[in-house]
């Protein structure tokens, strides 16, 4: 199988469908190959190449491409996608030597690829003894110079990953690196002997250092001991943190001195099974941390302010409560004990509020909360309960729905039964639509004495069913309707556009 054609799309398949279909390895094996490409771009960059991954097919005539990496730190030497791709065994000898002979083999002479010379490597990638397929990588050569001392660290680190790929030393399992948090080789690098002395730290790392509080040049010097010194901790902390980065072990840190934050990765280097030195990738993420300090310190205010907010609400509902209980007329004590509840739908929105991370609101528990503060105008006359989801709203749509279920609800209960009269209330509640355009469909079905000869909803009503419409319509953005229920008693319908939940 060639190349496709240029101009003609094709589907690009996963490594799991590719090896799952062609090859017979077992999904241990597959997991070790997930392992290697989520820490290969570091070897990509590190060798200025291309790296693709072949993997013998279940017969063993031919190889798959299960999976490619670019360079982000030299041009490609691929300009189409190889994923996918078969070629009999014989046609790259390379990959057939280092499958067969479980060893590195390199070519003297580079191939021309669309005029521009490449250097082709194989590297077999071992675990527990057995070659599971072999990395070819791919040097183009075209902008090749004389290698500074940077150049040189990178490959010979490069060198060193490659040998302990093939030895099945690396990557290093349990390690799962997630690539996009971790320190990059561009971000930092610094190159550590077996004692932890530093032999080489490239300029972004030792900018890194100096935003920590190094006074002086790395080069020479002990990295556990020079990184624990820019720390304010000590005991224990101290001791853990010289070990840390002295580079024995695989580990990721951050360290934060008086002036700034840099987050370290550890990788011992072991090509031929004992430890001959460490990696250390290293980036300045002083900014990153102080942005994320101001979000906690924003979002901490924010919830704040909504349990301020509460707390007030809470209190202007006690001054009515305690107003009504005063008054003499039995209208007046009623109006006032209507704008309690009122009060009460806004204040549970503004506790919900406060205690979540962002404006959005679980509304489900709203309701279920503004249904019982409601039911308390007849307690145990009329049974009131939910039926659907009302999902996860924005506070902006939140405040409004709360206030309108309480209006909704109060006319139920005050004037759809007689005193003593039990029923029941239902409030369902159906979102549909898209993300674009998603609407919360809520039909609120009591079983009591229905509407009035020649109601109109959108003309008559109380204050109550005023405040509805006003927020349905002009806050909401939504219809209101209230017609006589199916099987009797009084139907209120509202349609409300709302931004579904991601």
């Amino acid at each position: 199988m060639g190349l496709p054609e240029r101009g003609y799309a094709r589907t690009v398949p996963s490594m799991n469908d590719l090896v799952r279909q062609h090859t017979a390895l077992s999904e241990a094996e597959l997991e070790w190959l997930h392992l290697l490409v989520s820490e290969w771009q570091l070897l990509s960059d590190l060798s200025f190449a291309d790296l693709v991954l072949w993997v013998p097919t279940l017969d063993g005539t031919r190889y798959v491409s299960v999976a490619q990496m670019r360079p982000n730190t030299g041009p490609t030497s691929y300009q189409d996608d190889m994923v996918g791709h078969l070629v009999p065994r014989g046609r790259r000898p390379l990959l057939d030597a280092a499958l067969d002979e479980g060893r590195i083999v390199r070519e003297g002479d580079p191939e021309w690829r669309e005029e521009v010379p490449v250097r082709v490597e194989s590297i077999p990638v071992r675990r527990e003894g057995r070659v599971l397929g072999v990395i070819a990588r791919n040097t183009n050569l075209l902008t090749v110079r004389t290698p500074s001392r940077l150049e040189l660290t990178y490959l010979q680190s490069a060198s060193d990953l490659a040998q302990m790929i093939a030895a099945g030393s690396f990557p290093f399992p349990g390690q799962q690196v997630d690539m996009d948090a971790s320190p990059r080789a561009g971000d930092g690098l610094i190159r550590l002997d077996a004692d932890g002395i530093v032999q080489y730290a490239s300029p972004n790392a030792l900018s890194a250092y100096h935003r920590l509080g190094l006074a002086s040049d790395l080069v020479g010097h002990h990295l556990g001991q020079a990184t624990a010194e820019l720390a304010p901790s000590r005991g224990p902390v101290d001791e853990a943190l010289v070990k840390l980065a002295s580079g024995y072990a695989p580990r990721e840190t951050e360290v934060e001195g008086s002036s700034g934050v840099i987050q370290l990765r550890v990788i011992p280097l072991k090509p031929k099974g004992t430890r001959i030195g460490s990696l250390v990738l290293c980036r300045d993420v002083t900014e990153l941390r102080r942005r994320e300090r101001e979000l906690i310190t924003k979002d901490a205010t924010i919830r704040e302010i909504h349990h301020r907010v509460k707390n007030n609400l809470q209190t202007v509902a006690a001054l009515l409560r305690l107003q009504a209980r005063r008054m003499d007329s039995e209208k007046g004590r009623e109006a006032l004990n209507e704008a309690v509840r009122r009060v009460g739908s806004i204040a549970i929105v503004h506790e919900t509020l406060s205690q979540n991370l962002d404006e959005r609101v679980e509304f489900d528990e709203i309701a279920d909360r503004v249904i019982a503060m409601v039911a308390e105008i007849s307690p145990g006359k009329v049974d009131c309960r939910r039926a659907g989801r009302f999902g996860i709203l924005d506070a902006e749509v939140a405040t409004p729905l709360a206030m309108v279920l309480t209006e909704v609800l109060q006319n139920a209960l005050e004037h759809a039964f007689a005193p003593a009269e039990h029923g029941s209330v239902e409030v369902a509640a159906v979102r549909g639509g898209d993300h674009k355009d998603a609407r919360l469909l809520i039909t609120v079905q009591d079983d009591g004495r229905g509407l009035p000869e020649g109601f109109d909803a959108k003309r008559t009503g109380n204050l109550g069913l005023q405040i509805v419409r006003t927020l349905v319509e002009g806050e909401l953005g939504g219809t209101f309707d209230m017609v006589p229920g199916l099987e009797g008693g009084t139907r209120v319908v509202l349609d409300v556009p709302v931004r579904a939940a991601k």
